[in-house]
């Protein structure tokens, strides 16, 4: 297989990153990291826990140059790290301050005016670049490898289907951790192959994602989720234009995406995909309900389930979710199929259920939970929900009107917050402890 480069689409002199509101041109980045790869310990395996998002680009990228894997677990917490050493004895952590119980390589930055270099490294496109990990079932970490060259066809996979090919040199903003596979796919990667500007930071709060966004020039994109995105709406007076947002993650509802692309002055694109394939599909949620997938991809189904195969994913992956096939490369998507909820005969999906929670004005989020009966069934659901200043009667009136009756909440509990994680995800160990609080409280 031939080897591909580690960057393209850059002019000389263009601007690969911005960091603490300064430029970094294409060639410190190369330079940056022929340096970095000279410093790395002599190791198989790198978990790279770097927070700023130019550094790990750094270090993901120094790794390859070194042939070392990217190990890229869902979390960072002690428990899971040790689990991670003890099925890859030689792996070690880049970080670039925080300590972790690995050995650890800290990041540390070059004196002013290090080395900057033209030179474009290329890479197998057979080598492993990194393993991601999903929890499953067990919560036992699974991996799932990915080679150079499925990583870098994943980068150019969105430049013409989501109009960013369009928006020569666009600087990209995201409120999504680099870790994970969505902020690797389009925080980085789209950065890399599609020759565009990466925000080095990871703005939390809305002020502080407006006054970075403002800062950036045009053109200039936000990639985030859609919690992040709800929480932004509702709180900034004043939004910065920009030319392209992507959200992720979790359904997002049509009148979110309405509301978004009014107010930033710019098209919303939906991605779906899982840790296992990449990205597979997309579509703008303001104006359709299918997904149509990425170049290359394609979906069938079998009595397992729906698959997914061809452009970036390197081998058949069988999807988590309930998909209605329109054909090869358009469907509906129902939820997950862990998901879904049989009541009384009647059947639904969590994903549906949360849809038209989050849809009722006034609810900055919520979720329905399944509770399960000691004998497994499931005779009633709990929902969750973050809405100041609403009664509870009102919601439940508001979800009669879009619901089965035999699927409202019993109870509807108000909680000041939801325990979802960096990508706006609710772990299920989150929901179980939200749940025991309950039974402990209703005890």
């Amino acid at each position: 297989m031939a080897d591909i480069p580690l960057i393209r689409n850059f002019d000389a002199g263009a601007v690969f990153a911005f960091r603490n509101r300064r430029p970094i041109r294409v060639e410190e980045f190369l330079g940056e990291v022929r340096r970095l790869a000279d410093l790395l310990p002599d190791r198989r395996y790198v978990v790279n826990l770097c927070a700023d998002r130019y550094q790990f680009a750094v270090g993901l990228c120094a790794a390859l140059l070194r042939r070392q894997v990217n190990l890229l677990p869902p979390n960072a917490t002690p428990d899971l790290l040790k689990r991670l050493s003890l099925d890859y004895p030689s792996v070690y952590c880049l970080s670039d301050g925080a300590v972790h119980p690995l050995e650890m390589f800290l990041y540390r930055e070059p004196a002013e005016g290090g080395a900057a270099t033209a030179s474009v490294p290329r890479i197998p496109a057979e080598q492993v670049a990194t393993i991601g990990f999903t929890s499953g079932s067990t919560g036992q970490p699974t991996p799932h490898p990915k080679s150079w060259g499925a990583l870098a066809k994943s980068g150019l996979a969105d430049l013409e289907r989501l109009g960013v090919a369009a928006h020569r040199n666009m600087s990209v903003l995201g409120t999504v951790p680099q870790q994970h596979m969505y902020g690797l796919e389009f925080t980085v990667l789209m950065v890399m192959q599609g020759g565009l500007g990466m925000h080095a930071g990871r703005p939390f709060f809305p002020s502080d994602i407006c006054a970075e966004l403002q800062a950036l020039p045009r053109p200039r994109g936000l990639v985030t989720t859609p919690v992040h995105l709800r929480v932004l709406l509702a709180e900034a007076s004043e939004l910065p234009a920009v030319d392209f947002l992507l959200c992720a993650t979790a359904p997002l509802s049509p009148q979110l995406a309405m509301e978004a692309e009014a107010r930033f002055a710019a098209p919303l694109h939906e991605i779906y995909g899982c840790t296992e394939a990449g990205q597979i599909a997309a579509r703008r949620p303001a104006r359709d309900q299918e997904w149509r997938t990425l170049p290359g991809v394609s979906l069938y189904a079998d009595e397992k389930g729906t698959w997914a195969k061809g452009g970036h994913v390197e081998k058949e992956v069988l999807l988590a979710d309930v998909i209605e096939l329109r054909d090869r490369n358009t469907f509906l998507l129902h939820g997950r199929t862990a998901d879904l909820v049989n009541i009384a005969g009647k059947r639904t999906s969590l994903a549906h259920l949360n849809f038209h929670l989050n849809s009722i004005e006034g609810v900055r989020d919520g979720a329905f939970v399944m509770p399960e009966e000691e004998d497994g069934t499931v005779t009633r659901l709990t929902a969750f929900v973050v809405a100041p200043g609403l009664a509870g009667e009102t919601i439940m009136a508001a979800l009669r009107q879009r619901i089965d009756p035999a699927f409202l909440p019993r109870p509807l509990c108000f909680v000041e917050s939801l325990p979802r994680n960096e990508t706006g995800k609710l772990p299920r160990v989150a929901v179980e402890d939200l749940v025991a609080r309950l039974a402990a409280k209703a005890g």
